[in-house]
């Protein structure tokens, strides 16, 4: 998978490179994101707005990896998705599992909010 990577303070932005994501590449999606869990900004922001065609395996690993990454108290939102990829994935009822913003600008403000709110969650715990 072809990706530009580019990190802000909070988050890192993966910009896909490929106009396919589709079930082999899968592996190679999960060996790409799932890294950033180890360091210490852990938070990403995924950019699609170049891939023009997904398949339900490539779009069930992404749902995995999302999970994976809020199972570790870090934030993984989609952005910037083409049209012809959103029906797909609201057709095939993945839509509603991921975390999804029309703009990167929008996933930057997701990152932010729930940061603040898991801030608020671990001030609670003391």
């Amino acid at each position: 998978m072809n990706v530009k990577t580019d990190t802000k303070e909070k988050f890192h932005a993966i910009t896909v490179s490929d106009p396919i994501l589709s079930a082999t590449m899968t592996d190679g999606i999960g060996e790409c994101l799932l890294p950033y869990l180890q360091n210490d900004v852990k938070n990403l922001v995924l950019i699609l707005k170049n891939v023009t065609s997904i398949d339900t395996v490539a779009a069930e690993k992404l749902v995995y990896i999302q999970q994976k990454f809020y199972e570790n108290s870090a934030s993984f939102v989609i952005c910037e998705l083409q049209n012809q990829v959103e029906d797909f994935l609201d057709k095939n009822e993945l839509l509603e599992m991921m975390n999804v913003t029309p703009t990167e600008s929008e996933a930057w403000d997701i990152v932010q909010m729930e940061e603040i709110e898991r801030d608020l969650m671990d001030g609670e715990n003391f």
